[in-house]
């Protein structure tokens, strides 16, 4: 499957921030948690940067719309945790079909 239809990239592009929010909503929780640790004020920030930096670079945080790389996009989000096939339940049944070929 190759081409994605006007309705699914809609409601993917109208979701896609809203999956972003709730990831990045999580990650600050984890974040407070690594800094509320009993450590070295020092040892926690450290650790801290080093998952931002680490976090940065997902999906979840950072992707870049493309028509043409959708399903690669939706399986990217999966993969780092970002969605589940539950979000995926608007869609039409080609793009669901092809996503359940791989889960």
């Amino acid at each position: 499957m190759n081409k994605v239809s006007n309705y699914d990239w809609k409601l993917y592009r109208s979701l896609l921030p809203k999956w972003q929010e709730r990831y990045m909503a999580k990650l600050n929780q984890e974040y407070i948690d690594i800094l509320n640790e009993d450590n070295n004020p020092s040892a926690n920030f450290w650790k801290l940067e080093k998952r931002i930096y680490q976090d940065r670079k997902s999906p979840g945080v950072v992707i870049t719309v493309s028509r043409s790389e959708f399903f690669i996009d939706i399986m990217s989000l999966m993969r780092a945790n970002v969605i589940s096939r539950e979000d995926l339940n608007d869609f039409s049944k080609e793009v669901t079909d092809w996503i359940d070929q791989f889960l």
